[in-house]
């Protein structure tokens, strides 16, 4: 590998060498044991070379991901003809043996000395008896470089794929097993049952020659004697492996009754501790996944298809999921624990429509055209999909919050679904699953294809915070996973045009009058800009730019590795400024372009773009492309990098519209409100008479104001008898008045309460943004 880290720094590297090869499909057989909280079993990567490699000469520079200059040392496999897939070093109660299709007699060579994993490659120990010097003959072989982190892996091997029955048709090359994998993933989009059949028919087949493999830190090195080149590499490979407990890619918890569960956390480092993968966002791929756990256990994943258990001995059940869509691996989501199916109440009654028509004019957004993806079975060529408002969707969460869930979420979800596809036009994804995550899930929600995790906090108090977050994450279909960032230091591309449309969807969704949209968007802008002027004082100034590789961004090594600046970096998880300085970036372009004459090209966009990676000038070129000269004077792609992208800070065309802009109605009303309140407190002994009307500014229009009882008073009013609410009511309260103390403590650094401000992020994860509590805090 041609990158070297720096140890004093918080970069993330992927480290996959894509450029030479690609994953194309992966098979997934894995077992959850929730005694030994281990993921065990094993994965088949399905490989493509580009036709530009040639063989490497003695003087080509060995591709090494070790970060010293020591000669990288490699397992040696005892030799065999058709080595037998065994797993019992990490077999729990389920024989792992039941899903691999072998021969007999080799005995387990994956015993203590067999068994690799990352950190002791990272000590510089080698865990191997047999090793190859790759001073002597490594630069003549071809090296498979995957990103794997936190892994112990017992065995790589070739797959005979030409062992499988009915494969013959394939069989045209004298190199048969590369291009029978070749033809399979040729197969036409219209085919995908079939070549799915072909990718689980091939992963069950018997192994035909073990590899070398080695890792350090953050990969899994592979090679083969004698294949110097990535096209004479096997394009078939099994790995037998099992995560660690203290793997960072998957938290295992228990949910809110108490019941033992496992689920991707949207980690810092992906999925790189769950299975050895192509991280970089270029290498996107299929997937098909079975897995099993005890009969108990409910199996949710990122698939397609809505899986159903299908009953196996012992009390255990089988999960089968699969995608066609290519997406990058970092996208892969699951969930096993002991959920519950929430089912909406034959009636129930709510102020958010449930269901609402829109016009032909809104609905129809079916471009003519081929999409400008690689080929897959998309829905944007469907008319049944492209009409399709409310896509099938589920609801998912432990059996004690089966209340909460039918009177807040499940209304909200057909509204939200219809609002967002009048906005953006298809779908992405055939259907939608929603997860109610344990109560240490560190975020609001996290959206992946086909699911979304929400926190338990959604689901206090009126259906606002849940509205919105619900469709915030709904935004990330289309923005974040539909379309991606090709480089990931670029996260406005997700998270800013997600919190752009939350707001538009949710004023669809509650039905609201243009005006009325407008002052509740208005207001939401002011909020935002009140925390990113705070984000902006309370954070380092190089995380402020969400540009920051400026003309290298989506630059790679020539293997493809790259870094992710400050990727690892724990405040970043708590910082804004990628939504917030995204947010006003999307708003300051769609005033000038108009609303309408906006969102019409963010639909085109979409069609454009979609299953696709894209960098901002991608957008940002379009866009100007569709702007009259007369409405975009000094708007240029250059100059949007310039005062956007590539500078901390406030953004000078945000300071000068702000300062221009006078406070909407309703913050001039919450203003009126404070200062009324202020006036009052600060002559608490005082009759109003004796204080005067400069102080009392409220008093004249006292009677009016009676009369609106405005919708911000009602906000802003403090109930003077809260024994006569609700008791949900009362606990929603006093969650605001803990947030606000937390925010207290941490602002004046009151040590003695530090542990009120660590229960309140462990308990109320919806109120945690508080200027990066955690990090001051520990």
């Amino acid at each position: 590998m041609d990158i070297k880290l720096d140890p004093s720094r918080d970069d993330l590297p992927l480290v996959a060498n894509t450029s030479h090869i690609l994953v194309k499909h992966y098979v997934l057989d894995l077992d959850v044991d929730f005694e030994s909280q281990v993921i065990g079993g094993t994965i088949v990567l399905f490989l493509e070379s580009g036709n530009r490699f040639k063989k490497r000469s003695s003087s080509t520079e060995v591709a090494c991901p070790s970060e010293s200059n020591e000669a990288c040392k490699f397992r040696m496999p005892e030799p065999c003809q058709i080595p037998v897939t065994n797993t019992k070093t990490f077999s729990s109660k389920i024989g792992y043996n039941d899903f691999v299709i072998c021969g007999k007699g080799e005995k387990d060579t994956s015993g203590k000395d067999g068994n690799h994993d990352n950190q002791e490659q990272a000590s510089g120990i080698s865990s191997s008896k047999y090793c190859c010097d790759t001073g002597n003959h490594g630069s003549e072989e071809f090296l498979l470089v995957l990103d794997c982190c936190d892994l112990s892996v017992l065995k790589v091997e070739e797959v005979d794929v030409a062992a499988v029955p009915g494969i013959e048709k394939f069989t045209r090359s004298p190199k048969l097993r590369n291009q029978i994998v070749h033809e399979v993933m040729a197969l036409p989009a219209d085919r995908w049952r079939e070549q799915l059949d072909y990718y689980a028919r091939c992963s069950q087949a018997p192994g035909c020659g073990e590899l070398l493999f080695d890792t350090d830190t953050w990969s899994l090195q592979i090679r083969k004697t004698g294949a110097q080149t990535a096209t004479d590499f096997p394009h078939a490979i099994r790995i037998q492996y099992r995560t660690k407990p203290q793997g960072r890619s998957v938290t295992w918890t228990s949910d809110q009754s108490g019941r033992p569960c496992v689920y991707t956390v949207g980690s810092p480092i992906n999925n790189r501790a769950l299975f050895p993968c192509q991280e970089p966002p270029v290498a996107m791929s299929t997937w098909q996944a079975t897995v099993r756990a005890a009969a108990s256990f409910v199996v949710l994943m990122s698939g397609e298809n809505s899986a159903k258990p299908t009953q196996l001995q012992e009390d255990y059940s089988s999960w089968h999921y699969y995608v066609t869509m290519p997406m990058p691996a970092s996208t892969f989501t699951i969930a096993v624990g002991s959920w519950t199916e929430m089912k909406p109440e034959i009636c129930s009654s709510n102020d958010v429509a449930t269901e609402r028509s829109f016009s032909p004019s809104e609905a129809d957004f079916r471009y003519i055209g081929v999409c400008g993806h690689m080929e897959y079975p998309c829905r944007f060529q469907k008319a049944s999909a492209t009409t399709q408002k409310i896509i099938p969707h589920r609801v998912f969460a432990p059996a004690c919050l089966k209340g909460a869930c039918q009177e807040t979420l499940l209304p909200l979800i057909p509204p939200c679904l219809s609002a967002a596809h009048s906005v953006l036009g298809t779908h992405p994804f055939s259907r939608l699953d929603i997860l109610i995550v344990p109560a240490n899930f560190s975020s609001l929600g996290m959206a992946s294809p086909h699911i979304v995790f929400l926190s338990q906090s959604t689901l206090t108090g009126m259906s606002q915070l849940c509205g919105t977050r619900l469709c915030h994450e709904i935004a990330h279909a289309w923005f974040g996973l539909a379309i991606g960032a090709r480089d990931w230091t670029e996260e406005w591309l997700s998270e800013g045009f997600a919190t752009h449309l939350e707001d538009v969807f949710w004023a669809k969704a509650q039905q609201l009058a243009p005006h009325e949209a407008r002052e509740q968007q208005e207001l939401r802008a002011c909020l935002r800009w009140r925390r990113l002027q705070d984000e902006v004082q309370n954070s380092p100034e190089e995380m402020q730019v969400l540009r920051p590789n400026k003309e290298k961004t989506g630059h790679v090594s020539d293997s493809g590795s790259s870094v992710i600046r400050h990727g690892l970096n724990p405040e970043k998880v708590f910082m804004q400024v990628h939504y917030l300085k995204g947010y006003f970036l999307l708003r300051f372009l769609a005033k000038r372009l108009g609303e309408d004459t906006y969102f019409s090209f963010l639909r085109k966009f979409v069609h454009t773009f979609h299953g696709q990676l894209i960098l901002s000038q991608d957008f940002l070129q379009m866009l100007l492309e569709n702007i009259p000269e007369e409405k975009r004077p000094e708007l240029s792609v250059g100059n949007i990098f310039r005062d956007w992208l590539e500078s901390s800070g406030i953004p000078q065309p945000l300071q000068r519209e702000r300062q221009a802009l006078a406070e909407c109605g309703l913050a001039q009303q919450v203003s009126a409100e404070v200062s009324a309140g202020d006036a009052v407190h600060a002559f608490p002994f005082l009759p109003p008479r004796a204080v005067g009307p400069a102080l009392h500014p409220w008093r004249g229009a006292r009677d009016r104001r009676r009369r609106r009882a405005t919708t911000v008073a009602k906000w802003v009013r403090v109930n003077r008898r809260p024994r006569k609410r609700k008791r949900k009511d009362r606990e929603e309260v006093f969650e605001k008045v803990r947030h606000r103390w937390c925010e207290l403590i941490v602002k004046h650094k009151y040590t003695k309460a530090y542990r009120d401000v660590e229960r309140f992020l462990q308990e109320d994860q919806k109120l945690t943004w508080v200027d990066g509590a955690v990090a001051h805090c520990r």
